[in-house]
């Protein structure tokens, strides 16, 4: 999978020279480039940003380095994403979908966003990872290819996609390692029983609790 994303801010993307991702860039899973719209910009100093049409407060960024940052690099196949506020919620389902995309480009909003012109020409899909405002792209973009770079092949283990939070509706069960016994408080002793098939039972009912808890909205369709 490759995967442009399109920012003013490129250093803001150092998280992805480590750990999981890196590992998966330097074997070739998944390719990400990091773009500076400035260089798009053809204002001499290089200006991003104007005010919009119809007045309000704050600024909108420019059409043309956007416009000219995405054309550089969609193909036919691309897809465009733009996270914004005004988005569909992100979840582990569209992570999954996302992940089946051969190549994906995002922009990263600033200011007050991008002009609508831009979303409508390149059909891009706005994103939100959650009902509230940012200040800019960044952080919502790194959230979102986090999370699918997790399902594309090759990232990481089949197995560890099959326990985690989500993957049957469920959020993940407590974990537990050593010591047995930390400030007085012992590890389940079923986890120690080497009962592989009690301790499936013990860590789906944990999952349950914990959902019923923390997510109830996730069991609505339970009985």
């Amino acid at each position: 999978m490759k995967i442009d994303i399109l920012t003013l801010f490129p250093e803001s993307f150092a998280p992805f020279e480590e750990s999981i991702i890196q590992r998966a860039r330097k074997k070739g899973a998944i390719q990400i480039n990091v773009i500076d719209i400035r260089t798009f910009s053809k204002d001499k100093h290089k200006k991003c940003d104007d005010t919009p049409f119809g007045g309000g407060a704050g600024m909108l960024m420019s059409v043309q380095p956007v416009y000219d940052a995405v054309a550089s690099v969609k193909k036919k196949s691309s897809k465009v994403i733009y996270p914004s506020p005004s988005g569909q919620v992100f979840s582990s389902q569209m992570a999954k979908e996302l992940a089946k995309q051969k190549h994906l480009i995002f922009i990263c909003g600033h200011y007050e966003g991008i002009d609508q012109r831009l979303i409508d020409i390149f059909d891009a899909q706005e994103i939100s990872i959650g009902d509230y405002v940012l200040t800019g792209g960044e952080i919502p973009t790194m959230a979102i290819v986090d999370a699918l770079s997790r399902f594309v092949p090759g990232v990481i283990s089949e197995e560890s996609l099959q326990e985690e939070s989500f993957s049957n509706g469920l959020l993940e069960h407590p974990q537990y390692t050593r010591p047995r016994v930390f400030q007085g408080r012992e590890v389940p002793k079923v986890l120690l029983s080497g009962n592989h098939q009690k301790i499936k039972e013990f860590q789906l009912q944990e999952s349950l609790k914990k959902t019923k808890k923390v997510r109830p909205d996730l069991l609505k369709g339970e009985k």
